[in-house]
């Protein structure tokens, strides 16, 4: 390395082997490999206000490149400008991450064959910090091939901008579609103070599945919408038309229900729903779960709670078999003896539930109840009619 200070600049030259040595790029997913030679080739200087200036830099490694000119950082070392930026390379999940970056004014393009989006789309759905690189207003336009949302996953032909603001989404609009011509569809928009959110898939199993504990989601339509003011948004999700064949605390909630059948039914081919809508609002680590209510062929459920992160979860509801509702209000069809047999239930039109504790030590009660809540009725018959 170089080193060069004259007055208040510092001008640096660097060069930068590493054989065994342990080396990550976390927004990019890139982690070196432990049997190659990594090159690093980097020059640039520090101004007199401490801000630096990267005017070239590239790390070369078997057949894995990533280079970029002219990158600007603040006093804190985050992004102001780049102009151009490559990446050539296999990720830390072996996929293949092939992209360009070019700048125009407060613009940039972004061109590729392939990326991956898995980390990224991990950090939207599950990190409590937004990592935010840039300490500038921007606007990004894609333009990519395939993004790879796992590795059984990959989003085609993903294009449209997204506006940055005082380091938060302003406003967007992005599309892509899956196999099959199924289309995702994303928009963002800020006024004043509000930013609203939507988000659709024909095809909602790449999303769905990210959440560990759900186990053999399938089909389904995802239409998600939202409303954030400051620290506080206020959303709803609704899935149609799905299949689930595993989730652990609804099983626990039918077996103690003596709704053996249907928990048979779930740990196996699966119980399929018609629609799932949720609604709930977000501020700061806790969630207020307003109204959970899914209807399907086998049972539905209406809930409601709470869940602190990583501390609480809290749901109470009334659970009830779709045998019961079609005695009850006569349109959703019966399945009988196969679901919950002839005895099962019989007198009874559902269960009450709570379901509290720490994430990892949920505890469940269930209580017979022979008459049904107006609130559940009425949500049944909006869903039957609509």
């Amino acid at each position: 390395y170089k080193i060069e200070k004259k007055d208040q600049f510092i001008n640096f030259d660097g060069f930068v082997r590493l054989d065994k040595d342990p080396f990550f790029i976390s927004f990019l997913n890139f982690k070196k490999d432990q049997n190659s030679e990594t090159k690093i080739k980097f020059n640039g200087y520090r101004n007199s206000t401490k801000k630096f200036f990267l005017n070239s830099i590239k790390l070369d490694e078997n057949k894995n490149i990533i280079e970029g000119s002219n990158i600007q950082f603040s006093s804190k070392l985050k992004i102001k400008s780049i102009d151009s930026f490559y990446g050539n390379y296999i990720d830390d999940q072996d996929q293949k991450n092939i992209f360009d970056i070019k700048k125009n004014k407060k613009k940039y393009l972004i061109n590729g064959d392939s990326f991956n989006g898995e980390s990224l789309l991990e950090n939207i759905l599950f990190s409590d910090k937004k990592k935010n690189y840039f300490d500038d207003d921007f606007e990004l336009i894609l333009n990519i091939k395939n993004v790879h949302l796992d590795k059984e996953f990959t989003l085609k032909n993903l294009s449209g901008n997204l506006v940055f603001k005082n380091q938060k989404l302003f406003e967007g609009n992005l599309k892509g579609n899956f196999f099959d011509e199924k289309k995702l569809n994303f928009s963002a928009r800020t006024n004043n103070s509000k930013t609203i959110t939507t988000l659709f898939l024909d095809f909602a199993e790449p999303i769905v599945k990210k959440y560990k504990f759900i186990k053999g989601f399938d089909g389904g339509i995802l239409d998600f919408y939202s409303i954030k003011d400051s620290n506080l948004s206020s959303s709803t999700l609704k899935i149609y038309d799905f299949k689930l064949k595993e989730l652990p605390t609804l099983t626990k909630l039918l077996t103690l229900a003596s709704l053996q059948g249907i928990a048979d039914i779930l740990t196996g081919e699966g119980i399929r729903f018609d629609e799932f809508e949720m609604k709930f609002e977000n501020k700061n680590k806790s969630m207020n779960i307003n109204e959970i209510y899914a209807i399907g062929p086998a049972i539905s459920v209406l809930m409601n709670g709470y869940v602190e992160k990583d501390k609480l979860i809290s749901l109470r509801g009334t659970l009830v078999p779709a045998t019961t509702i079609n005695k009850v209000i006569g349109t959703i069809p019966v399945l009988g003896k196969i679901l919950v047999g002839s005895k099962t239930g019989e007198g009874v039109f559902g269960v009450s539930f709570k379901i509290k504790g720490p994430p990892k030590k949920l505890e469940t009660s269930v209580n017979p109840i022979k008459t049904l809540t107006p609130r559940f009725i009425t949500r049944t018959l909006e869903k039957i009619k609509n």
